[in-house]
């Protein structure tokens, strides 16, 4: 199946984007169609328990996306709305919603409840782990069955992985093994990081996967990081920025989706946020200098996907954590370094999360402050409980469905740009992989 054309997508701006998008929401009041009964508020209106500020700051009202004036949509826009806009304007609340999510699963097959999470409540995206990870024949049988369980569905599912190569390799042994960014920093050669990008699209893509997270941006700056150490290429700013970018171009030329990480930058933390909440008492001068360098540069590249830390930077916002906080996504992410594309938060529920927020809240946060899809990693209940929250505080009014569109059009925009499908992929034949892979590390062969 293909779903939208790629030119089209290619030439809508997101100006424009945004200008259609109001061109066929005024088209669908004008006609008097109810879509689905949720008018787009743009004040608060009261919360609900599940929506219930994840710290004191949090009550403060959505801060809405900036423009220079009012957007009034125009004949010619009005006229022949992008065929995102059209899709979006089909959708219902739940339809939306679902597709902000990008959920883990239990075990090597697709269970109940991994079918239900994907056939009722639709959400947009799959994550899989080493513990999902069997056989190279029952992970395509995986990947096969989740996407099959997406039929009718609005869009194809995001199929993601954390395959960076070293200790973070998620693909069964039957791939060759891929070296740590670590060991191909120490090479210091952007063109080996750029089929490393390749090499790993090819690796994922042919097991069924169309996103990765990767390239790690991090700076290794503290040697006492227990979280990012060699998955980082190093601990030069330039270095970083040079070989972080070669690869993500490498990965977006093989056509699988690169999600760059961990914004601002987890280089510099002494704590792991998968179990604790770290906190950096850096500056906006401070970060600017160094960690910022990386993600500023993959901006300029037009990174498709950035996924935002937890960690909480005092004399930014001294409420929240990055992955929630507006200051940090809205005004400095979005704002300041005039970033358009989607926003990942990384796994809420990790440590640095549930140990001090609660969930349901932490959710409404993310989404008043800019981002666009929630990664709930693990257990089912943690999947109903923030999609609980989102649908409840639109009609309670504390997040507007606009704001939710603005997050459904990049999604929408990024899987028709990259033409996703929920096809079946058919078992593959590794033998000319393995040997460009093998070919490829030697270098690095002592290090991988």
């Amino acid at each position: 199946m293909k779903w939208f054309s790629r030119q089209k997508i290619n030439n809508t701006s997101p100006r424009r984007a945004l200008l259609l998008l109001a061109a066929s929401a005024s088209l669908l009041l004008a006609s008097g169609c109810e879509g689905n009964g949720n008018s787009a508020q743009l004040t608060n209106a009261g919360s609900s328990q599940a929506a219930v500020s994840a710290s004191p700051a949090a009550a403060q009202t959505p801060v809405p996306v900036a423009t220079d004036a009012p957007v009034t949509p125009s004949p010619e826009a009005s006229a022949t709305p992008d065929p995102i806009s059209r899709k979006l304007a089909g959708m219902n609340l739940e339809e939306k919603i679902g597709q902000m999510l990008l959920v883990g699963i239990q075990g090597k097959t697709a269970g109940a409840e991994a079918r239900k999470m994907i056939a009722e409540d639709k959400v947009g995206g799959i994550i899989l782990y080493s513990n999902n990870v069997g056989s190279l024949k029952e992970l395509v049988q995986l990947t096969n069955a989740l996407k099959q369980s997406n039929a009718g569905n609005p869009a194809p599912l995001f199929m993601s992985v954390d395959q960076e190569g070293g200790k973070v390799s998620r693909l069964p042994d039957d791939y060759a093994a891929f070296p740590s960014n670590a060991a191909v920093g120490r090479g210091d050669d952007a063109a080996a990081a750029g089929t490393m990008g390749k090499l790993l699209a090819r690796a994922v893509k042919s097991s069924g996967f169309n996103m990765d997270f990767a390239p790690v941006l991090d700076i290794n700056s503290n040697p006492d990081n227990p979280v990012i150490g060699d998955r980082s290429f190093g601990s030069n700013a330039e270095l970083v920025t040079r070989l972080g970018i070669a690869e993500m171009q490498g990965l977006k030329r093989e056509g699988v989706i690169p999600v760059v990480k961990h914004y601002p930058g987890h280089g510099d933390t002494s704590v792991d946020s998968h179990l604790e909440l770290p906190v950096i008492n850096k500056t906006e001068a401070q970060l600017a200098e160094l960690e910022w360098l990386p993600f500023q540069a993959a901006i300029r590249e037009k990174a498709d996907a950035v996924m935002v830390a937890h960690i909480l930077y005092p004399k930014l916002d001294p409420d929240k954590p990055a992955s929630l906080s507006q200051v940090i996504i809205g005004q400095q992410l979005r704002g300041l370094m005039g970033y358009e594309g989607v926003v990942i938060t990384d796994d809420m529920t990790m440590g640095a999360i549930v140990k001090n927020y609660s969930l349901p809240a932490a959710a409404v946060d993310t989404v008043l402050a800019g981002s666009d899809i929630l990664l709930v990693a693990h257990e089912y209940k943690n999947e109903q409980a923030v999609r609980a929250a989102l649908l409840d505080s639109v009609k309670n009014g504390r997040i507007s469905e606009a704001r939710i569109d603005e997050s459904v059009y990049r999604i929408l925009a990024l899987k028709a740009k990259y033409q996703l499908t929920d096809e079946a992929v058919p078992l593959p034949d590794l033998a000319g992989l393995n040997r460009d892979i093998q070919a490829w590390r030697k270098p690095y062969q002592q290090n991988k």
